[in-house]
């Protein structure tokens, strides 16, 4: 499954790689993007993960870079 969310807040492309490197290394996750520029999210994810993993992306957002939030 693939869906592409709004970011909404602060946030810069040096948090946006971290976030993007962390969030490639979960289970189910085939490809992440996180554009700093137009402010979006991609997460490409198997169905039966993708409910788990948009969540911990949720988490890392607000653990590196808590100015900025995943609107779901």
């Amino acid at each position: 499954m693939r869906k592409v969310f709004k970011l909404d807040g602060e946030l810069c492309a040096n948090c946006a790689g971290k976030i993007q490197a962390a969030a490639e290394k979960l289970d189910g996750v085939n490809k992440v993007s996180i554009n700093a520029m137009t402010y979006k999210l991609t997460l490409d994810s198997t169905d039966e993960t993708f409910d788990a993993n948009l969540q911990k992306i949720v988490k890392l957002f607000a653990d590196i870079e808590p100015d900025c939030e995943v609107l779901v």
